[in-house]
């Protein structure tokens, strides 16, 4: 019997498609992207509910947190569509939804058809620190993760405004799409309030991390590789803010280091996890 949780990504994904091709055939007719953005922000809003649900339902089961390669991205995508959401409501960021609204297609689609099974990551909750601890661990990671992909969209930008221009291919799809997206600076910004915030929450989780180590096995920290790959982007990170505050670090040079200390911390993380779920594991 097919689970609610897969009833509900379905749903979302189709939904996400749904709104991905009214915006994008407005691209392709060069049409306002939105004509009524007050209706496009509460079926978005909407759908982030909906998705939440799904991720709830597949993620927690009784004393356990339950997760797998496509529910992390779905968790993900659902935490970046609500800050683009929120965001959305102070800030013109219109473009971007053509490119969250695909990937939430993708996404929301994996996740019905890789759902949670015997062969996913189980974690048993032993108690309220150890549940704030796998709690404040997953925004910290999607928050980077997120902080990634602006920083990936903000390369494309980049280069775009940097090469020559042929005009006479100003009307290219290609060009409208990056025509469409908030201008550089303020993407900056918002890249740069990602990365502190999700600093800030891998702060906190290295921290909590360490009690329930302590609590569980007496030991300050695991020795394991994910525990290296943690220590070593959250210091990447740490130069990263700390060259911004001191030097004004920002362009090429951020998102170098963007991409450095994202590869670093999923590099165990992600990557992992789909060899052992989806391929040993078969």
């Amino acid at each position: 019997m097919m689970s609610s949780a897969i009833v509900l990504h379905y749903l979302a994904a189709l939904a996400y498609l749904g709104l991905g091709i009214s915006i994008w055939w407005a691209l392709y007719q060069k049409k306002p992207l939105t004509k009524r953005p007050l209706m496009v922000s509460i079926i978005l809003f909407g759908l982030i509910i909906v998705q939440g649900f799904a991720i709830h339902l597949g993620m927690l089961a009784d004393g356990m947190i339950r997760i797998n390669w496509t529910l992390g991205l779905s968790f993900t995508l659902w935490l970046g569509l609500m800050i683009y959401w929120v965001e959305s409501n102070f800030i013109r960021l219109t473009g971007f939804l053509l490119l969250l609204l695909p990937i939430g297609f993708i996404i929301c689609l994996l996740a019905a058809i890789f759902p949670i099974s015997e062969h996913s990551t189980s974690i048993t909750v032993y108690n309220n620190t150890f549940m704030v601890h796998l709690v404040i661990s997953l925004f910290a990671y999607s928050l980077i993760a997120l902080s990634a992909l602006q920083a990936l969209i903000m390369t494309g930008l980049d280069n775009y405004l940097h090469r020559p221009q042929n005009f006479s291919d100003t009307n290219s799809l290609v060009s409208r799409i990056l025509d469409a997206q908030p201008p550089l600076m303020v993407q900056e910004r918002l890249l740069f309030r990602l990365i502190w915030i999700g600093f800030t929450l891998l702060s906190l989780s290295i921290l909590s991390g360490m009690y329930v180590s302590i609590d569980l096995t007496g030991q300050l920290l695991p020795h394991d590789h994910k525990t290296f790959f943690t220590l070593i982007s959250w210091l990447i990170f740490g130069i990263l803010l700390f060259g911004r505050m001191m030097w004004g670090w920002r362009g090429r040079i951020a998102l170098r280091w963007t991409m450095l200390g994202f590869g670093l911390l999923m590099l165990a993380y992600t990557g992992t996890r789909f060899i052992f779920e989806e391929l040993i594991t078969k």
